[in-house]
Order: C-alpha cells, then sequence, then structure tokens
C-alpha cells in the first residue's frame, strides 16, 4: 500500500480523511500487521487510490 499512495503522491492522513477510515487502522494495513481487512474498508482505499487489492496487498505463506 505504501508504494501505491507514494505513487498517487498522497499521505496517509490524506487517505484517512478521505476515506474516514482511522489512522490507526490505515497503519496497520500499511505495515502488513493486519490480521484482516473488511471489504468496506478494502472498496473505500482501492476507490480513493484508483487501484485494485492486488496491487495493495501481497499475500505471504509461511
Amino acid at each position: 500500500m505504501g508504494e501505491v499512495l507514494a505513487d498517487r503522491g498522497m499521505t496517509l492522513t490524506e487517505l484517512s480523511r478521505r476515506t474516514g477510515i482511522t489512522m490507526a487502522n490505515l497503519s496497520i494495513l500499511k505495515t502488513n500487521k493486519a490480521k484482516a481487512v473488511r471489504f468496506t474498508t478494502l472498496t473505500a482505499i482501492c476507490i480513493e487510490l484508483n487501484a485494485t487489492p492486488a496491487e495493495l496487498f501481497t499475500i505471504r505463506f509461511p
């Protein structure tokens, strides 16, 4: 998510303001510490960043 934010010239603060998602929740997502994400949250982020979920996140298998 960090790369997409940088490519769009947007900060977490701006994304938080535009989506209504708290800075704390966005930070957890950005640092890959989230255990789950709501579809409504993912949708709001994708809409604001004009991105797909695959562009924002990668899945790591143990």
